[in-house]
């Protein structure tokens, strides 16, 4: 976010990729995704996924030191309410430890529940597709169901992949599987095109808005996936079933109380206050006076626009 502001504060914008501020954020959001790799090795998609809550909060404060946003009361209620659901998402959550082997996976990909939800899947995300492209929709639900229907697969591929490395590491090879590769070239797929979606909303929107949506669409995916293909809650008794899913109401709570009354932010507009972007020392503005004649024109306007005005 912070490269997306300086980058619109340029007088000729370069592409985000082109920016060492956004690759470091990059490389950051990355190692931070190898401890979650590591998590789905050794438990539940339907507990590791909702821990991502620590993000929704983390973002809170990094808002207020990087991005110089406000800490309001509402953050820090919301913030409680989803420590308080992660804890009973903690003490909840299905323990339905289970060697993930190659075959497993393989019986899995082809039963009927995941294979109508794949169907039902690719046919919502085409439709969302096709407003993005075709009709330039791109709100920010938009974008964001279009990153969790492609979270649901990661995830899926994610526990398959640290599953069969973790059992392979202690001593019962499954790399020798093709469905081991293919899982592979699934998770680098669907990540690819989670990065272009996510990327492009925090392009549009404010951070403290996309991180908590982002958390409650990717923790829902991820815990449908979870129960559909890997049948988390087939042995659950009812009462843990139903504490866990008031965790989860509690955290969407929580996340939703941080992301309440926060405005959309617009970074294509040509009129921004460049003494507000971080790591800028500016003390003009691009936008000019109100009260002048020169209000609505850009101050490096050409010479047409100086005749007309």
């Amino acid at each position: 976010k912070c490269a997306h502001l300086r980058l619109a504060c340029q007088r000729e914008p370069k592409p985000y990729y082109t920016s060492k501020l956004w690759w470091c954020g990059i490389t950051l959001l990355g190692l931070g995704e190898v401890g979650n790799f590591t998590a789905y090795g050794f438990a539940p998609v339907a507990l590791v996924a909702p821990l991502g809550c620590v993000s929704v909060i983390g973002s809170a404060f990094i808002s207020v030191l990087f991005l110089k946003k406000t800490m309001r009361a509402d953050d820090i209620l919301g913030g409680t309410l989803t420590v308080t659901g992660t804890y009973l998402l903690v003490t909840f959550a299905p323990n339905v430890p289970q060697d993930l082997t190659a075959r497993r996976v393989q019986n899995y990909l082809v039963s009927w529940p995941f294979l109508v939800y794949s169907i039902l899947e690719i046919i919502i995300f085409c439709i969302l597709l096709y407003f993005y492209k075709r009709k330039a929709v791109k709100h920010i639900v938009v974008l964001l169901t279009m990153v969790a229907l492609l979270a649901s697969l990661t995830v899926i591929a994610v526990k398959a992949v640290a599953s069969m490395i973790t059992l392979s590491a202690q001593g019962k090879m499954q790399l020798t599987y093709s469905v081991f590769y293919i899982m592979i070239v699934l998770m680098a797929t669907s990540c690819a095109f989670q990065v272009k979606f996510l990327n492009q909303a925090m392009h549009l929107y404010e951070a403290t808005a996309v991180v908590p949506m982002n958390f409650v669409f990717f923790t829902t995916s991820a815990v449908i996936s979870g129960v559909i293909f890997y049948r988390e809650f087939q042995s659950a008794a009812l009462l843990s079933v139903f504490m866990f899913l008031f965790g989860c109401l509690l955290s969407f709570l929580g996340v939703f109380v941080i992301v309440k009354n926060k405005k959309k932010e617009h970074l294509q507009i040509p009129f921004i206050d460049c003494g507000h972007i971080p790591g800028q020392k500016l003390t003009g503005k691009i936008q000019p006076d109100s009260h002048s004649s020169r209000y609505g024109t850009l101050n490096n306007e050409d010479d047409s626009v100086k005749s007309q005005s």
